[in-house]
């Protein structure tokens, strides 16, 4: 299965995966008016220190706990391997927050869970994060 993964040598720290991530699942037709002026979450967060900046997203594991955390259902793991999130049964138990080891679920605006789910929900196809990352920091494959 292809997945995301992040060069952290090469990464800017200039955050533009996080906004590709939002602009790809805002259901807009153009950035300005998908963020600008609006609270928005990103399913892709930088982290940042002293020494490295990366991009965390959802690791799509083979044995997620997340999913086995998650109460009403909500994360699933489909067929593909992708880990999906059923944004409308979360309930916003930050059980799936907790039991992530990478950090990669977040809680959106409304207190329901957010996670990268490989921009395979939506209009792109395939992960704005990758394709708007101007250093090739971030990569779309298969290891």
């Amino acid at each position: 299965m292809k997945r995301v993964y992040v060069k952290e040598e090469w990464c800017l720290g200039c955050h533009l995966c996080e906004y590709n991530c939002a602009f790809a699942n805002s259901n807009e037709r153009d950035m300005v008016s998908a963020l600008k002026g609006k609270p928005w979450v990103s399913a892709v967060q930088i982290e940042e220190s002293a020494d490295v900046c990366f991009a965390v997203a959802c690791r799509h594991c083979k044995e997620p706990l997340c999913v086995t955390a998650c109460i009403t259902g909500a994360l699933t793991k489909a067929e593909d391997g992708s880990v999906r999130i059923d944004r409308d049964k979360c309930v916003g138990c930050h059980s799936c927050i907790m039991m992530c080891p990478y950090g990669a679920v977040v809680m959106d605006g409304n207190h329901v869970a957010n996670k990268c789910q490989l921009c395979l929900t939506n209009k792109f196809g395939q992960p704005k994060c990758v394709e708007g990352c101007p250093n090739g920091a971030i990569v779309y494959e298969e290891r």
